[in-house]
């Protein structure tokens, strides 16, 4: 390790002023709607990725913080999704919003129905890129691949969710 880069309390401070917030946006999108404790279930999952880069700050690659953030928030959230019971329907909240339930209903349901038909590792890939704004080379880290391997992964992920997304559409039509 270079002199330069000491893993102290302000390398920690950094490294949490600049990704607590993805990291919490992370779990917010692929934690369930319901149940009514996604945000505080996504903070302290966001809590426990950051408390393993804590504990195992010399693993984590100088430059690569980022993609090594989520490669421990995708373990984290497996290990989350095996604990998971039923829970308590959430209250009813007392204030409605602006947004048409129904026309929401109907994009969510769609974009869920294609997305469920792809593989795991191309929604994966897919959710990286597109929600959490992973570059070509972070992905790649994340994936333990080449960047050409990244990009190729992208790409086909990509071709595959637009053909489910035509065949969705036409079925939806026809």
């Amino acid at each position: 390790m270079e002199a330069s880069y000491v893993r102290d309390e302000t390398w920690f401070a950094t490294l949490f002023d600049a990704h607590a917030t993805a990291l919490y946006r992370y779990f917010v999108r692929r934690l369930p709607a319901s149940g009514g404790g996604r945000a505080a279930d996504a903070e302290d999952l966001a809590a426990d990725v950051l408390a393993t880069a804590w504990r195992r700050r010399e693993d984590v690659p100088e430059g690569a913080e980022l993609p090594w953030l989520y490669k421990t928030a995708g373990f984290v959230l497996a290990n989350h999704r095996r604990k998971l019971r039923a829970l308590p329907v959430a209250a009813v909240p007392e204030e409605p919003d602006d947004v048409d339930p129904e026309t929401l209903a109907l994009a969510d349901d769609g974009v869920r129905r294609v997305l469920a038909r792809l593989t795991p590792r191309d929604r994966r890939i897919l959710l990286l890129v597109a929600w959490d704004g992973l570059s070509g080379d972070e992905l790649a880290q994340v994936l333990g691949v080449s960047r050409g391997g990244a990009d190729a992964a992208l790409s086909r992920a990509r071709a595959r969710l637009r053909d489910l997304w035509a065949e969705d559409a036409a079925a939806s039509a026809g």
